[in-house]
């Protein structure tokens, strides 16, 4: 079962991830919301659309933008709306 993990915790974990260019997403339902913080930053996809991030506090670190997620995709990425993928030093073990 895929599952995300930063400094010595699990962020994610979840069966019923979604694959895409390589990278997990996360059902919304699957985070520790409790280590997650919304960030301003935005970044544009040509097919996926809008990504919104979010910045990793664990123990006391903050991992900037870490996370990110697409709230409101183009049609063609709908499977992974709101799902939540990892970088930044994020291990993701599938």
């Amino acid at each position: 079962m895929p599952k995300a993990t930063w400094n010595g915790v699990t962020l994610a974990e979840s069966d019923q991830c979604q694959v895409v260019e390589g990278n997990q997403y996360f059902p919304p339902d699957a985070i520790n919301s409790e280590y997650f913080k919304a960030s301003d930053t935005q970044t544009t996809c040509p097919w996926k659309g809008a990504a919104s991030y979010y910045s990793l506090e664990v123990n006391g670190e903050v991992n900037k933008d870490a996370a990110w997620f697409y709230p409101e995709p183009k049609e063609a990425a709908k499977n992974i709306e709101g799902h939540i993928a990892f970088w930044r030093g994020v291990k993701v073990e599938v």
